[in-house]
């Protein structure tokens, strides 16, 4: 039986609180670039205008790295099938909401020759996460192919790279 519980903050209030939710430089997307950057693999951020903003890209390679919480993007982990309490209609249809611009984002991106990673967040739990991470990341990179035409020079081409000099698998 669901109870619809009132909520304990004004409507400004709640505004306030929902803004300090952080929408990049998120302590997971963080862990991946620092496994990124300490295994020598460059990238961008900002996804240089790519449909749904990738977290990361790697243009040369045609990569594009997303990590998601796994409560926000319904990932079938047990925090990802968690059911809010409170407003369960609201949260249910605005994960459903986000399952499905995923898919859509994905499909888009691999129309157009990328090749996606998806990192979640419990992905990033245990010893190994890092080798792991990097080991999906240059498995994707791997898997392009030489003759492949290079990336438009639009895309990312005025973009700065905030990982500093890292060097690996940058861009043609």
């Amino acid at each position: 039986m669901e109870t619809d519980i009132t909520d304990v903050f004004t409507p400004e209030q709640r505004s306030a609180v929902m803004r300090r939710v952080k929408g990049r430089d998120t302590a997971p997307e963080l862990f991946v670039r620092r496994a990124l950057r300490a295994a020598g693999i460059g990238y961008r951020l900002d996804g240089c205008g790519l449909p749904g903003r990738p977290d990361l890209v790697m243009k040369g390679r045609r990569v594009a790295v997303f990590v998601h919480g796994c409560f926000w993007h319904g990932h079938d982990c047990p925090r990802g099938s968690r059911r809010p309490k409170a407003n369960a209609a609201y949260w249910d249809a605005k994960r459903a909401r986000n399952i499905a611009r995923d898919a859509d984002v994905v499909a888009r991106l691999t129309a157009g020759g990328w090749r996606v990673v998806t990192i979640w967040e419990c992905d990033l739990k245990g010893d190994e996460a890092a080798a792991r991470i990097v080991a999906a990341v240059r498995g994707q990179a791997a898997a392009t192919s030489e003759g492949e035409a290079s990336v438009s020079d639009s895309t990312c081409s005025s973009a700065p790279s905030r990982a500093g000099g890292v060097s690996g698998l940058e861009t043609k």
